[in-house]
């Protein structure tokens, strides 16, 4: 099992009361690439992307992004 980034986008918009669609029209990002984003599909993110994001959910980075290490090497030593 891999290290993965999590973004905690649906947790955002819940505590902002904000649909997908207003969210995706506030940063100037497709659905499809929201859902992406959303799902743990994404394998790069723009910063300015990350601060748009921000700005319209009015949160930090660390509000969005949630790292959860993986087992791989664990158990070496």
């Amino acid at each position: 099992m891999e290290d993965e980034i999590i973004f905690n986008i649906d947790v955002m918009l819940a505590k902002r009361k904000m649909s997908v669609t207003e969210l995706s029209e506030r940063v100037g990002i497709t659905l499809p690439n929201i859902s992406i984003l959303k799902n743990g599909k994404a394998k790069a993110l723009k910063i300015s992307t990350l601060a748009k994001l921000c700005a319209a959910l009015d949160c930090q980075p660390g509000d969005l992004l949630e790292y959860r290490p993986g087992r791989a090497g664990k158990d070496e030593g």
